[in-house]
């Protein structure tokens, strides 16, 4: 089976992620919904800029309680930074045919749905992604050869898909 490994996609990601975080001023508008799970605890960071108002909503939901809980914007970031640390990355793409899967808890996994333009540049940028992340090449691998899930895998770069696609 093809896969394509995104590891550097994703270093593109962390790093605009990080800068919109720390420097929003440098941003005209934006809309950022991440959702984390890893270890069966859910994590959320959600940021709108539109019309000059920014609304955002931090929360986690930790698998031992299972109720959602109000977070720092500070954790919230770390939790997804830590998980765009990861080695390697593989994406799920979504098909009109196909049910949607769902990822084990065993495997921490990022949906990211983002669009954003800087002040000064002409054109919005945008994706939606789901990323499973993994320690390095050899998990990824390994994990996509697999016929234990039922995921259909990104196999080709750039992705884009009906629902989910990589940069416009």
């Amino acid at each position: 089976m093809d896969v394509a490994f995104y590891a550097d996609y994703i270093a593109g990601l962390r790093s605009v992620f990080a800068e919109l975080d720390q420097h929003p001023e440098r941003f005209q508008t934006f809309s950022l919904h991440v959702d984390l799970l890893a270890a069966g605890n859910l994590v959320v960071y959600e940021t709108k800029r539109a019309k000059g108002q920014t609304d955002s909503v931090y929360f986690g939901r930790p698998a031992s309680t299972g109720t959602s809980q109000k977070m720092t914007q500070a954790a919230a970031f770390s939790a997804i930074d830590r998980f765009f640390g990861l080695g390697q990355f593989v994406a799920l793409k979504a098909e009109a045919d196909v049910d949607a899967p769902s990822v084990k808890d065993e495997y921490p996994h990022c949906a990211v749905n983002f669009t954003y333009r800087k002040k000064g540049e002409p054109q919005f940028r945008s994706t939606l992604m789901i990323f499973i992340g993994f320690n390095d090449d050899a998990d990824a691998l390994a994990f996509a050869e697999s016929e234990n899930h039922r995921l259909v895998q990104a196999g080709e770069r750039p992705f884009s898909g009906q629902k989910l696609f990589e940069w416009r």
